[in-house]
């Protein structure tokens, strides 16, 4: 494989096992996701440090509004601490932020912080930080859809892709889950159509450099041939 083809452009987290690791320790399922909030900055200077110019986060899927209030709110609330505490290292890497979901059904606050960030590092290119948040797939791919379908001429994969959250990113490389867990969950099912997938019985919380740099090593250690043949 050529190198280009190898190289580990972007990585996809599902961040799972934050009220399992809470529920261990006798916490409530809060105190889960609040440690694992703590962990992703770690993770993602783990990231950006080893060449991966976007990673995805899945923070709060369509399918996550079943979950009780209390856990719901909370959740939004660490969200939006983590934009308060991350908004001055997206400035420093010359990060984008990119939200991905449908940002209607959460607090105006919230809404607010994420658009205004959003806007503000919209010229930045190095690095891409993108928050699924109110995301799923299906969701995803029917908005697009519905965006087509007044275009008049076939419809193309460029027009699909070109028709998502992440029109402008690159494929996911490397899809990663933790908590022992092993299916996508309606995550990015689009661009995740030739990502390799590294599952782990690692509790999110417990995800840090260390586990993230196994991660990548793994990734390297694959051979992609995106339906091709190895060559000899």
């Amino acid at each position: 494989m050529a190198d280009k083809e190898r190289k580990l452009k972007h990585v996809g987290f599902i961040m799972d096992g934050n009220g399992r690791w809470a529920k261990a320790r006798q916490k409530p399922r809060t105190f889960g996701h609040k440690k694992g909030a703590d962990a992703i900055i770690d993770v993602l200077e783990e990231c950006f440090n080893n060449g991966v110019t976007v990673v995805s986060l899945y923070a709060f899927s369509t399918e996550n509004w079943s979950r009780p209030k209390e856990e719901i709110d909370a959740i939004f609330d660490l969200l939006d601490n983590f934009l308060k505490k991350y908004s001055k290292k997206l400035y420093e890497k010359k990060a984008r932020l990119v939200i991905s979901g449908d940002l209607s059904p959460v607090s105006k606050g919230l809404r607010e912080r994420c658009e205004k960030l959003v806007a503000d590092t919209a010229c930045f290119n190095e690095y891409v930080l993108n928050i699924a948040l109110n995301y799923g797939s299906r969701n995803e791919l029917v908005r697009a859809f519905n965006l087509l379908k007044g275009k008049g001429e076939e419809i193309t994969e460029e027009d699909i892709s070109k028709a998502l959250y992440t029109a402008d990113l690159p494929d996911i490389d490397l899809v990663v889950r933790t908590s022992g867990e092993m299916r996508l969950s309606n995550f990015f099912l689009w661009q995740c159509a030739y990502a390799e997938f590294y599952f782990t019985d690692v509790l999110w919380p417990d995800f840090n450099k260390e586990e993230t740099k196994k991660a990548i090593e793994w990734f390297y250690g694959r051979k992609r041939r995106f339906g091709g043949i190895e060559n000899a």
